[in-house]
């Protein structure tokens, strides 16, 4: 697992925790849940692709 795709998962947790609070301070809840939703299927998008390797490597390894 690369290091980059922490500091990447970092950076837009901080991003969108700030447009989110200033979102919310501004009465607009609505585009405040969907900027933390479309971040969260960003970084799942990230990251499938590691639990996907994780799950062959447990294959593999316990040859089922």
């Amino acid at each position: 697992m690369d290091v980059n795709i922490i500091f990447k998962i970092a950076a837009v947790g901080i991003l969108v925790s700030v447009v989110g609070q200033v979102l919310k301070h501004s009465g607009k809840d609505e585009q405040a849940f969907l900027t933390s939703l479309a971040a969260l299927v960003l970084v799942l998008m990230w990251i499938v692709p590691y639990i996907y390797d994780l799950f062959s490597t447990m294959k593999r390894l316990f040859d089922l």
